[in-house]
């Protein structure tokens, strides 16, 4: 049986042909230098390039190296996903194409993880050669993912971390959920995340494939994670429940106003129809929006129990 490399290391790429050559050896001047075995894992997302031949190429230099095609681009979190499945070294590190991450950082944050015991350790490019059109948005997406998921992290979407190999194998990354894969690790049950700071070099070549859109995908990813992860088993808590409240509540509603009217009715009292009053059909509303909700949970419900991982744990520790 063939020893567990040392490290495994998935680089992501989208036309970056011109910057694997220097990367890959970088990379093998790094775990040469630190005489560490290790596996290079590319996925090429459907690159329109000359990425694939220069990865074959660099397979012939580098026998370690390995390679995932896409037939066509289907985004970063589906090409890590790939990667972490044919992963197989002890850390597990993830890195950008674009020769603005530092493979010389590798060997600090492996001792990170090996002798501090963390579970994944992720970059922080303090100092960033980005347009300011990028840093301010991103500061801005940082603090609200800090604040949500309770990680004290400075910067969420660096494409530098590393992992013990049993992290990559336990989340699954999908749509847009790169950003967040610190948040999928900790509600996996891996909570020891540590951060290192970096060093981010200026893109040398190319430019860089995300829009200001990634802003708006990416806040609407972060509702999504978040639910996901305190009701993905059990959407009846949230759905159920806030319909249950607000059918109570627009129910009641409903009674005071008829019962107010009958009162008023009864000792001779100004009244107006229960029909002109806005807030009657402010509470109908709300009760059929209960009702709505309550039933949603209902048939959320109903699809979890059929889901073939709704029994799925992690199981750390057995004696």
């Amino acid at each position: 049986m063939s020893r567990r490399p040392d490290i495994s290391v998935v680089i992501p790429l989208y036309n970056e042909a011109e910057s694997l050559s220097e990367l890959a050896a970088w990379i093998d001047r790094v775990v040469t230098r630190e005489r560490l075995t290790c596996e290079t894992i590319f996925v090429d997302d459907g690159s329109s390039d000359d990425s694939w031949r220069v990865i074959e190429e660099l397979k012939q230099r580098y026998p370690y190296t390995k390679a995932i095609g896409f037939m066509r681009n289907y985004g970063k979190s589906a090409a890590l996903y790939c990667g972490f499945g044919a992963a197989t070294g002890e850390i597990v590190f993830t890195m950008d194409a674009d020769l603005q991450d530092s493979p010389d950082e590798i060997p600090e944050m492996r001792r990170m993880i090996l002798e501090e015991g963390f579970d994944m350790v992720s970059g922080w490019k303090k100092r960033r050669y980005d347009p300011i059109g990028k840093r301010w948005p991103s500061k801005f997406f940082n603090f609200t993912a800090r604040l949500v998921s309770g990680i004290k992290l400075h910067d969420f979407n660096c494409g530098l971390k590393a992992y013990r190999l049993k992290v990559v194998k336990s989340i699954e990354v999908y749509g847009e959920m790169h950003r967040y894969i610190p948040i999928l690790a900790k509600y996996a049950g891996f909570r020891n995340i540590g951060e290192k700071v970096v060093e981010h070099h200026a893109r040398k070549f190319g430019h860089s494939k995300f829009g200001m859109e990634r802003m708006i995908k990416g806040y609407l990813d972060l509702i999504t994670v978040t639910f996901m992860s305190h009701f993905g088993r059990s959407p009846m808590y949230f759905f159920g429940g806030l319909g249950t409240v607000m059918f109570l509540l627009g129910g009641c509603t409903t009674v005071w106003v008829i019962a107010s009217k009958l009162w008023k009715q009864l000792h001779g009292l100004p009244l107006r129809g229960v029909t002109e009053q806005p807030l009657f059909y402010i509470s109908l509303l709300a009760v059929v929006l209960g009702v709505m909700l309550f039933l949603a949970g209902f048939i959320g419900e109903l699809v979890n129990r059929c889901s073939s991982d709704r029994n799925r744990y992690l199981i750390d520790k057995t004696l």
